[in-house]
């Protein structure tokens, strides 16, 4: 065979080699040539969330949901799931500055975190304290102990109703959360008579209603709302000034009128709010919800704030002369062992915050002359030194502008929202 031949059989083959060689990784390795055109055709794999548990990955574990029964220690759980006592009394020790087991509640919900294999071994252990906070107990490597928080989430919520008979019944009977009921008497507490709700009062709000999983917890922020009474309405807008939240009217006037910090003037404190006070006349201990101001007979008693006069009247083994004033649905003030009422002072009449209503003396169960006063919240006695003084301040005048601005979008949408029809 001549030389020239034998350069061409060569050629050949290199030719026929390299052919097949681009044809192999051509079909069996796309991926080596990429171009615009493939980019488009290459699926993208999305890799899922785990579902979790308290934070733990739930398809890890077998899980096992139970409630703290009757007369059931937390020993008596982790023994039942196969925990020994030593590891028992670690796990007690190492809980104490996290929750004090021995608070846990009959029907209180507690989740147990097993191995997922046959040995089913106990990892973890969550205790649940409230809807919000749970205690972990891990068991996986060493004994960890944690408290932690779930997350609350805010829904933005709109509810209206026509007033027949409550404002309470009206929430349940439109399936809104009764406690918004609450949150509106206190916003409003102090232009609403809600002991004197007339049939056909009715109410538009928007507010936040806070969950953890699916389950309503209560309610969170009122934005807005407005409150139709006797043929008038009130508006109420949650609006920051000075970094610190009010609710104003549309016309930038707080909602909340304040109290006086005191019904008298030049007096000492002789006795304290205490659920457990010696009586000076009675020598027994009992409950005084209320503050003695010691003062010479005759001194001026004022109002603490504007309101009706409910109650003048004297009783013999108690607080003899007294009056009663209630400011608004929320709160109530009396005050006891007055020497005498001032002129006009009777029950039914409505008096003004700061007006003359009586006088110190020390008729009744008294020692001395001297003022008990008292302060009522929602019917309950509060300590009259710790009440809040609600805000008066109106929005600042360089202010109204933004909160003109901010309040335009909420009004709209309190007015365009339609009341129930009511059927008789």
């Amino acid at each position: 065979m001549t030389k020239k031949k034998l350069i061409t059989i060569a050629v050949v083959a290199i030719l026929v080699i390299s052919a097949v060689y681009f044809t192999f990784h051509r079909y069996n390795h796309p991926r080596s040539v990429v171009t615009e055109e493939t980019l488009d055709s290459i699926a993208v794999i999305e890799i899922p969330e785990p579902e979790l548990l308290y934070g733990l990955p739930v398809d890890s574990f077998q899980i096992e949901e139970n409630k703290v029964k009757r007369n059931q220690f937390l020993a008596d759980v982790f023994l039942k799931a196969g925990v020994d006592y030593p590891t028992i009394n670690t796990i007690v020790e190492k809980t104490k500055p996290v929750f004090d087991v021995r608070k846990i509640k009959v029907g209180n919900r507690y989740t147990l975190f097993y191995s997922n294999d046959s040995l089913k071994q106990l990892n973890h252990f969550v205790y649940a304290i409230d809807n919000t906070d749970y205690v972990v107990v891990s068991l996986a490597d060493s004994i960890h102990v944690y408290r932690d928080v779930k997350e609350t989430r805010n829904v933005p919520k709109t509810a209206t109703g026509v007033i027949n008979s409550s404002l309470w019944v009206t929430m349940t009977e439109h399936d809104i959360n009764p406690l918004l009921a609450i949150e509106l008497s206190e916003i409003f507490a102090w232009t609403v008579d809600f002991f004197g709700i007339e049939k056909g009062d009715n109410f538009k709000v928007y507010y936040d209603e806070q969950y953890v999983d699916s389950v309503s917890i209560g309610i969170g922020k009122i934005h807005s709302a407005v409150f139709h009474h006797r043929g008038r309405d009130y508006y109420a807008f949650s609006y920051a000034e000075d970094s610190v939240e009010h609710f104003f009217d549309e016309q930038g006037q707080s909602l909340r009128k304040a109290f006086l910090k005191a019904p008298l003037k030049f007096s000492r404190i002789s006795s304290r709010f205490s659920n457990s006070r010696l009586h000076p006349v009675l020598k027994i201990r009992r409950p005084h919800h209320g503050i003695d101001y010691a003062a010479p007979t005759g001194t001026p008693v004022y109002a603490l704030g504007d309101g009706r006069v409910i109650a003048r009247a004297y009783q013999k083994r108690g607080g003899g002369n007294y009056l009663k004033i209630k400011h608004n649905s929320v709160y109530t003030t009396v005050y006891m062992h007055l020497h005498g009422f001032a002129k006009g002072i009777t029950k039914g009449t409505y008096v003004k915050q700061g007006q003359l209503i009586g006088y110190v003396g020390s008729t009744g169960l008294s020692t001395g002359p001297h003022l008990d006063f008292r302060v009522f919240k929602n019917g309950k006695p509060v300590d009259p030194l710790k009440i809040d003084a609600p805000p008066v301040n109106p929005v600042k005048e360089e202010n109204m502008p933004a909160f003109t601005m901010f309040i335009e979008p909420l009004k709209h949408q309190l007015d365009s929202l339609q009341l129930p029809i009511i059927t008789e």
